[in-house]
């Protein structure tokens, strides 16, 4: 059976590795549907790993909610992809230039 805070960590990796790669996204201005899918990926893969690897069924509740939390990423992708949001363009000057 997994201590508390063993449990802690295994929430606290995926979640690392999924802000991750929206931060990663952002900066390489990706496209969001792209992003998406490769946190999809990223939180599948915990979770096909936290079944596989974690002894005892210790974490097989957080699995399924990461298998279920990437589905609904590949939906947002997908919902992205059909119905594209308009960029809008950033003015950070536009406040200073009123008077």
């Amino acid at each position: 059976m997994l201590d508390f805070d063993q449990y802690i960590l295994l929430s606290i990796y995926p979640c690392a590795v999924i802000f991750g790669l929206g931060f990663i996204a952002k900066r390489a201005k990706i496209r969001e549907s792209l992003k998406f899918v490769f946190q999809s990926s990223a939180s599948i893969v915990f979770s096909i790993i936290y079944f596989e690897v974690v002894p005892d069924g210790g974490a097989e509740g957080l699995a399924i909610v990461l298998l279920i939390f990437g589905f609904l990423l590949l939906f947002m992708a997908r919902k992205s992809i059909i119905h594209p949001e308009p960029e809008v363009p950033r003015d950070r000057t536009s406040s200073s230039n009123d008077t």
